[in-house]
């Protein structure tokens, strides 16, 4: 069994926002992944990496909606802490099996770490795609979202 308790629930079994005034301020990262995957009348629009639409490149706008839901995390969450990120970056690519791969890094100087805001980055910039190509087919699919790395703060983390 193990002795991990959750972070947001109080002694009393009531939700809290976690006390970081103790923690120290260090550089913390975390790195996000979101795969889309694109059924053939979507991928048969890539021209150069890219779909262009009415509404403009789908990739470019995904980055720039990941960006900003990235920067909004605190007012999403109801228990995140709002961050001032210092960057936030979001790369869009095809892999070898045309799944469109979101990685969305941030970064901050601070007592609290940045994993929801990759999550929110990377999460938003898939649901941005879809949003994007829906008229070509609702078939596509948000295959995962998931934490790939984060350091700073208590332990550091790198999914295998």
């Amino acid at each position: 069994m193990s002795n991990k308790v959750l972070s947001h629930i109080d002694k009393n079994g009531k939700a809290t926002m976690v006390d970081v005034s103790e923690k120290q301020v260090t550089q913390r990262t975390a790195t996000a992944r979101s795969v889309v995957l694109l059924p053939a009348e979507v991928l048969e629009q890539l021209i150069d990496g890219d779909i262009q639409t009415k509404k403009g490149s789908v990739f470019q706008v995904a980055i720039i909606a990941g960006i900003m839901a990235a920067k909004k995390t605190g007012e999403l969450i109801p228990l995140c802490h709002p961050l001032a990120l210092e960057n936030c970056n979001i790369n869009i690519s095809l892999d070898k099996n045309d799944e469109v791969i979101i990685d969305c890094t941030a970064s901050i100087t601070a007592k609290t770490g940045v994993e929801m805001e990759a999550l929110i980055g990377a999460s938003l910039a898939a649901l941005t795609i879809y949003d994007m190509c829906k008229a070509l087919s609702h078939d596509i699919v948000i295959k995962e979202t998931r934490l790939i790395k984060k350091t700073g703060g208590k332990h550091d983390f790198e999914r295998a």
